[in-house]
């Protein structure tokens, strides 16, 4: 090893062959890989060998690069970001690739050579089933990011063996799937056997008195899971910088007890092994049951642990002791999923490391950062105590003495302030004892940033108050960004090549070089080129809905497009409120010329446990089914639900959006990247003023965003003045009507109550998303949205000035901010160009 180590500081290692980017090399380069690493000659090759030996290609290239900023990063003894999330949502890989290191061209040319079809192969290529929704893509973002901005990051996760689920629709149901998506393999992935670090879970601690009479503690009678790494390269663009996102998979210890096989009892001899492996089988198991809570736990902790130790070991390369690690390690909490690092550290620092408290607590402080992603009081993650004491007693001793000594500050700031000792402590009480992970991230972590302003702002003043009180400096906004490498170059490849042609590519790197297009937004010549790019999306979308669905809709519709998670406070709900009285409207007067023909279109999953979102799905089910097959509506009107979303199918309905619908309850969403990807690629917004809606409003003028709704100041006082929706209910003959439709099982005739439970949480439960309360506002301006529409040449203008505006929302933004006010990097120098 310290040979190996040696050649890689001096940098004299095995001279190799660089592979070359012409058509002709790329053609030979992929003969040989699918020959010696398929295993096929193009006789026998099918057109996923031809994925294989393409993706192969590719990746070796991606190799020299990858190995050569890895070696950079040990002469020059960088700091390094390890950004650890349970979720990465990368995509596709293959396209992504190509264009980022700048070949894609010349390998079309060599693939139309050969007589290969580039669209028809990529498409065989897998979503890696790593995520869920926008926190996931959120992370895919910033690793993009800090490749591109040739800053030292990692990404660590779970590679999970089934993701979280496929979501199948049948009779208008969300039916779950294992998502098989490895059963092809992932030819993008090194699998590092060598590379195995072991997890502990349950046992007892023991006390001791060492040599010089200092209690320390032993974790005992335990049980093992082994952690092995995959690693899978991402590149930066137009840079020869190549980062690691590595992933853990969870392994027993050992593959079968041999004393059972021998006695002829198989299943038992590998029960073992089958129960360590379900660690990473799937993400989010159902947390509904003790035994899933349990799993959940376990899943945290199993990455968290085996990330730690591979930080410490490269640490520990070039570094003796822990002294410098916050000078050389940033580690970034995506959400409170990974927060139990903070106690791990302290354990391995404490009772391994033999660091004294308050030396290993400075350590750690100085070394992590939280992002916290959510408002909401109830989606703040708990950990029972019970639980949390069985599965890892050690850390739960550990987070006790973290709070009693937290307390004690909080104390001598605050004496005799019991109420705020209460709601800052990290224990909390009601409903059963449990470990407030959004509390242990906070007086763990340095820095705390919220996602957007308003978020970062609700933090300060609501459910954080007394923390942000506590320490004045700790809390800070980061507004989210996305790359425009993937949701503008890569996505929407005819908008790409017409800004490219008139300002140039500089905004791949530079968003804010969209700006450049302000002019263009007067000029009628351009907007009508940004129109057709548009139509030409439409009709790619409309093509596939009608071969994956077999439901035709009109190109020339005006398309209607909400794609995230089904939740209640993202008010897919809201909007079907609106299809329905849409419905009503056309019905009741369809000799009426003003009504803009729409298709609405919704795609997203809900949580296995989630009765109520699954309930909403099948409402969109339903009332698509009787407005689709409606003789009377014509195809002025039609409802589309695209199953199981993810990254290529919002690739294939993001640059076909003309309206983005960003209709959460103010003061829910924590930001939102949606609004940011389909605002780039040229949608006007209805939303409300919630998350980065309102940034997105600052930058682009509020003539050019449709706001309607309560604002949160109002959402508060509605509340506080006992919000009763009998009211909006009885006063609107409209929305009397159309949520009469619902109940009566209008949409539902073969079971007339089917939505009693959603008619209910408006009426009987007070409506806690205070749908009825922005019904007539919402109603009002998607009527000015019609009104707009009917002008093609005003709504492109206004089209083509988001587009310009949207430089803020690069996610090459936000990370020189984390690298700059939390992280304490700088982009790397003197990387081979």
């Amino acid at each position: 090893m310290t040979n190996y180590m040696d050649k890689k500081i001096t940098g004299k290692v095995l001279e190799h062959e660089k592979l070359k980017l012409d058509s002709a090399s790329l053609k030979k380069s992929l003969a040989n890989r699918l020959v010696y690493s398929v295993g096929k000659d193009d006789i026998t090759a099918k057109d996923r060998d031809w994925l294989h030996a393409l993706t192969y290609m590719v990746r070796d290239r991606l190799i020299e690069r990858w190995m050569e900023t890895m070696r950079s990063y040990y002469v020059d003894n960088r700091k390094r970001v390890y950004y650890l999330s349970l979720e990465f949502l990368i995509g596709r890989t293959l396209s992504n690739s190509l264009l980022n290191m700048g070949f894609m061209d010349e390998c079309l040319e060599a693939l139309n050579e050969l007589g290969l079809d580039y669209d028809l192969l990529s498409e065989l290529e897998n979503d890696a089933a790593l995520g869920n929704g926008g926190l996931g893509r959120l992370a895919a973002c910033f690793l993009d990011s800090m490749a591109t901005l040739d800053i030292p990051g990692y990404g660590y996760g779970i590679r999970y063996e089934y993701g979280m689920f496929h979501q199948c629709i049948e009779n208008g149901y969300q039916i779950e799937h294992p998502d098989n998506w490895l059963r092809y393999g992932n030819p993008w992935e090194f699998s590092r056997p060598e590379v195995l670090y072991p997890v502990k879970f349950y046992g007892r601690i023991v006390q001791y008195k060492d040599e010089m009479g200092i209690t320390s503690h032993h974790w005992v009678d335990t049980e093992e899971i082994m952690a092995m790494a995959y690693d899978t390269p991402i590149p930066g663009f137009e840079t020869e910088t190549v980062n690691n996102m590595r992933l853990w998979s969870a392994k027993a210890s050992r593959d079968f007890d041999l004393g059972y096989f021998n006695e002829g009892n198989y299943i038992k001899a590998v029960e073992d092994k089958n129960e360590s492996e379900n660690l990473s089988k799937v993400l989010y198991p159902d947390d509904t049951t003790e035994m899933g809570r349990e799993l959940r736990l376990k899943q945290q902790y199993f990455f968290v642990c085996a990330s730690l130790q591979d930080i410490l070991y490269r640490f520990s390369k070039f570094h003796i002791g822990f002294k410098q690690l916050p000078d050389k390690v940033a580690i970034q909490l995506n959400d409170t999923h990974p927060s139990i690092a903070i106690p791990e550290l302290m354990r391995v620092l404490v009772d391994i490391h033999k660091q004294d408290w308050d030396t290993a607590w400075d350590i750690t402080l100085r070394t992590f950062a939280y992002t916290n992603h959510t408002l909401m009081p109830e989606a703040l993650e708990t950990w029972p105590i019970p639980v949390l004491e069985k599965v890892l007693p050690r850390h739960m001793e550990i987070i006790f003495e973290i709070n009693r000594r937290f307390l004690e500050d909080v104390m001598h700031h605050y004496p005799g302030d019991t109420e705020k000792l209460k709601r800052m402590s990290l224990i909390g009480e009601e409903g059963g004892r449990h470990v407030r992970m959004a509390h242990l991230a906070i007086v763990g972590s340095h820095k705390v940033n919220g996602v957007a302003a308003l978020h970062t702002k609700l933090m300060k003043e609501t459910i954080f108050t007394d923390f942000s009180r506590f320490y004045p400096d700790r809390i800070i906004n980061k507004t989210n960004g996305i790359t425009p490498r993937r949701w503008l170059n890569h996505a929407n490849p005819k908008l790409a090549k017409l800004i490219c042609k008139h300002i140039g590519h500089g905004w791949v790197t530079n968003l804010d070089e969209l700006k450049k297009l302000v002019p263009y937004a007067e000029k009628p010549d351009f907007v009508n080129q940004f129109q057709q790019v548009k139509h030409e999306n439409k009709k790619r979308l409309a093509e596939l809905i009608e071969s994956r669905l077999q439901l035709k809709i009109s190109p020339d519709s005006l398309f209607d497009v909400q794609i995230k998670r089904i939740h209640e406070y993202k008010r897919q709900l809201l909007n079907v409120l609106h299809i329905v009285t849409l419905y009503n409207r056309i019905r009741n007067n369809p000799d009426n010329n003003d009504i803009v023909p729409r298709t609405v279109i919704f795609s997203g999953k809900a949580a296995p446990g989630y009765v109520m979102a699954k309930l909403i799905i099948k409402l969109i089910n339903d009332v698509a089914n009787i407005v689709n097959n409606d003789p009377a509506i014509h195809d002025t009107l039609k409802v589309v639900f695209i199953p199981n979303f993810d990254v290529s199918t919002a690739e294939d309905i993001i640059p076909a959006a003309d309206l983005s619908e960003q209709i959460s309850t103010a003061g829910t969403e924590a930001s939102g990247t949606g609004n940011m990807k389909m605002a780039l690629n040229g949608a006007l917004t209805i939303g409300t003023l919630d998350g980065a809606n309102i940034e997105i409003m600052e930058e682009v003028g509020e003539e050019n965003i449709f706001i309607f709704g309560l604002n949160t100041n109002e959402t508060t006082e509605l509340r506080n003045n006992q919000y009763n929706p009998d009211n909006y209910y009885q006063n609107n003959p409209e929305l009397k009507q159309t949520l009469g439709m619902i109940s009566s099982g209008f949409f539902s005739p073969d079971q007339s109550d089917r939505y009693k439970p959603i008619i209910d949480s408006l009426l009987d439960s007070g409506d806690q998303y205070l749908l009825l309360a922005d019904y007539e506002a919402y109603i009002d301006c998607q009527r000015k949205v019609e009104e707009l529409y009917l002008n093609p040449q005003d709504w492109y203008r206004r089209t083509v000035l988001n587009v310009a505006n949207m430089g803020k929302f690069s996610s090459d933004r936000t990370i020189r901010e984390y690298a700059e006010e939390i992280w304490g990097l700088s982009p790397a120098e003197n990387l081979p160009t």
